[in-house]
């Protein structure tokens, strides 16, 4: 039988599928139900900066509206804020502590944050709790004339710079495909410690509603054909960089996770897949990574895993190739 197991953020593995952050990963019934179908690793729920912050406005602007109790100079104001904050936060290590203690799955916290203030402490709490790693999610989309790409670069790296400082467990980010050289950002990246990245985070999607006239969320899942842009960038990654590479986004069967391998992913993430086809997906994919593997004589995954990335690949150009001229250019010369 295959050996599927792997290293990933110095952890080891017992298969390279991964629990992306998500609902299914909320909760310890969730995570038990996932580490009994074969799941490698979880990755917790992020805990958004962005939802705390407007949680606690959003109940600091009904406080105010009752005068008799509350005035502006209320110290109680200042305890909602905080109450808040720390209800959330609590409620996320005490999901950490469960899960170790639950489960041997190697657990990594999810940081999902816009700004390099309070979670730096934040991310102290996570490893006291016992996190294996921590997986960095820093929510920026550029769309400000004002704001350099330079600028957004700059944001990611003074808060990991920070996190790197406060602790001694592994850091991934899971970083969007908006930047303008992913390549040299991956090296400022490893200059500064990060042993590992995701490729790449899904944003929320929207869309227009032709008949109510209003804006609509698109599509909630990802499609299988979504992967590509995650294998190109971890082919030409690979190679250049020690730092461990993950796909996301995507991946809803074994035989693209031999996919992501090949190009040279340490692992890949799974969300999507498992809601739409429920917890079993998971040992179908296991069983179909093992087929392959059989049928090609590994016995292992480093033997070879990214073997085809773009350094060792027949067709190196391939991967940076944008255009279809190859497919179009005789269109309508016949």
């Amino acid at each position: 039988m295959a050996d599927l197991t792997t290293t990933y953020l110095g952890l080891k593995l017992r298969n390279p599928i991964i629990a992306g952050s998500s609902g299914l990963t909320s909760n310890i019934e969730s995570i038990k139900n996932l580490e009994r179908n074969g799941i490698g690793a979880v990755v917790l729920k992020s805990i958004f900066e962005e939802q705390i912050i407007l949680d606690a406005d959003n109940q600091l602007r009904l406080a105010k509206k009752n005068q008799f109790i509350y005035t502006e100079r209320s110290e109680s104001l200042d305890y909602i804020d905080y109450h808040v904050k720390i209800d959330y936060v609590s409620k996320f290590l005490n999901l950490i502590s469960q899960v170790k203690e639950k489960t041997l799955l190697p657990v990594i916290g999810s940081i999902n944050c816009i700004t390099s203030g309070e979670w730096i402490n934040f991310a102290k709490k996570i490893e006291e709790a016992g996190a294996d790693a921590i997986e960095l999610n820093i929510s920026v989309l550029n769309a400000n004339p004002n704001k350099s790409a330079v600028d957004v670069e700059k944001l990611h790296i003074e808060l990991i710079r920070k996190i790197k400082a406060t602790v001694n467990i592994p850091v991934a980010v899971k970083l969007s495909p908006y930047f303008c050289n992913l390549a040299q950002l991956s090296g400022k990246l490893q200059e500064e410690g990060v042993s590992g990245m995701v490729l790449f985070n899904r944003y929320f999607s929207p869309d227009i509603d032709i008949d109510t006239m209003e804006i609509s969320t698109g599509s909630i899942y990802s499609s299988p054909t979504e992967f590509t842009n995650s294998l190109r960038w971890i082919s030409i990654l690979s190679g250049k960089t020690s730092i461990d590479l993950v796909g996301a986004t995507g991946i809803h069967d074994g035989k693209t996770a031999i996919k992501l391998l090949l190009a040279g992913a340490k692992g890949v993430q799974v969300v999507s897949t498992t809601y739409k086809n429920g917890f079993e997906v998971i040992p179908k994919m296991l069983s179909e990574i093992e087929f392959w593997m059989e049928q090609n004589r590994y016995n292992y995954i480093d033997q070879f895993a990214g073997s085809m990335n773009q350094y060792k690949s027949k067709d190196a150009s391939s991967y940076e190739r944008i255009q279809f001229m190859r497919y179009y250019s005789g269109i309508g010369t016949k």
